[in-house]
């Protein structure tokens, strides 16, 4: 048997680890996967907001789960915000994947949010408290997330995530068709 690739991922949000597995098990299914998640801080705002601080959280927590752990072969971060534009708010994250062969970025699609979500949100509460209050659940960022609560679970957090995660893994599928410089 191979021995399993091990892969850190920079949070232990129960949705996150399940994507991460999910994207590798997509991308590479004759693998075996060890996977461990860390604490680590996004070096971001609770709520994200806008492009910039949302990569730059994912970027954060990958390479915050590197130096925890420096002998994986994988680090992932992974971070969801929003994006007010002041009329329409959309909700949306970045995956980013270290390896000591490099980086690979992906982005989830982005979906709007109800303008009562959105108030709450503008009011300072984060997203997934919001989804809470307004749905009148419990840690839904945990489960389903804001897309599964607004689909009704056609697409989950988990599900939603994962396409991301994929798309970060693209340069790793491919490493003939994208010559990868050594993460720093």
């Amino acid at each position: 048997m191979n021995t399993p690739i091990q892969i850190v991922v920079g949070s232990r949000n129960p949705v996150k680890i399940q994507c991460v597995r999910m994207g590798f098990e997509k991308m590479f299914p004759q693998a075996a996967y060890d996977l461990k998640a860390v604490d680590v801080p996004s070096g971001v705002n609770v709520q994200p907001e806008g492009e910039e601080e949302m990569l730059r959280g994912a970027q954060n927590r990958a390479e915050a789960s590197r130096n925890l752990t420096p002998n994986a072969d994988y680090w992932v971060g992974v971070e969801g915000g929003t994006e007010d534009d002041g009329v329409d708010m959309q909700a949306y994250a970045w995956v980013v994947v270290l390896s000591p062969r490099g980086v690979g970025k992906g982005r989830t699609g982005s979906f709007y949010l109800p303008k009562a979500i959105a108030d709450l949100v503008r009011q300072g509460i984060e997203l997934g408290e919001a989804d809470d209050i307004y749905f009148g659940r419990s840690n839904s960022k945990q489960a389903n997330g804001a897309i599964g609560l607004l689909t009704g679970d056609v697409i989950d957090r988990a599900q939603y995530y994962e396409h991301a995660v994929i798309m970060a893994l693209i340069p790793f599928k491919n490493p003939e068709l994208y010559p990868i410089a050594p993460a720093k």
